[in-house]
């Protein structure tokens, strides 16, 4: 689809070998050669090393590719986007539109809503499994993207027909998900709070914690119906 395509994929194939994978200590399937820089990337026993500025550069100059590519698909402006590497966890990919209040000037008007887009990767996973990383996670964001430039995110449905047309066109399946090993990947760890009911004690995200302390939010137990209180 693109000149530049096979060579690019060959470079971050190379470069996404993780520095203290050795072949003593990969296991590579009986249908791969076993030389191969794709299938070298997981450590048995080892903790995965995120990919480094390089890779990362790499991985951005991909993502502007698709963007330049889209902007001619559609012919509708797909402005540069930051690109960020600090996924942890199962997730691969995330595009995020972050809305916010700030002040504005003048006499009439106090705020103005602002939104922040951005496209985030997880380095860990991107290291341990560059090839999927490269074909569908890359285009897969980028569609989100493409998509609330063309449709706005609240028209439409993530993971709706529009995206997956997007990402058809942009010459990547339109999968949803992917079921990754996480050995070796950093899991993020969520903070939970105590809360209790009548009959037992319940753990609470820190999300439907703050709804609850702000007031915007109560939870009763579906045993006993009795409300929940924070155990502080």
């Amino acid at each position: 689809m693109f000149s530049s395509f096979v060579f690019i994929n060959q470079r971050i194939s190379e470069l996404i070998v993780p520095s203290n994978t050795a072949s003593s200590n990969t296991v590579a399937p009986n249908n791969v050669s076993s030389t191969s820089p794709l299938h070298m990337a997981t450590p048995v026993a080892a903790d995965v090393n995120p990919i480094n500025t390089e890779q990362q550069l790499l991985v951005q100059q991909e993502v502007q590719r698709y963007l330049t590519f889209g902007e001619s698909l559609y012919q509708c402006a797909v402005p540069a986007i930051p690109v960020l590497f600090d996924l942890k966890g199962k997730a691969a990919g995330m595009y995020r539109v972050k809305t916010s209040l700030t002040p504005r000037k003048g006499f009439f008007s106090k705020t103005e809503t602002t939104s922040e887009r951005v496209i985030r990767f997880n380095p860990w996973l991107f290291a341990k499994y560059p090839e999927d990383s490269w074909e569908n996670t890359i285009p897969h964001e980028v569609a989100h993207y493409i998509t609330d430039c063309l449709y706005g995110i609240k028209a439409i449905r993530p993971h709706g027909k529009e995206w997956a047309a997007v990402m058809r066109r942009l010459g990547a399946e339109p999968i949803v998900r992917a079921n990754y090993d996480l050995s070796g990947i950093p899991v993020r760890r969520m903070t939970q709070y105590v809360y209790r009911c009548a009959c037992r004690e319940i753990s609470l995200t820190a999300y439907r914690h703050k709804k609850v302390q702000s007031g915007l939010q109560r939870y009763r137990c579906r045993d006993c119906l009795s409300e929940l209180s924070w155990k502080k």
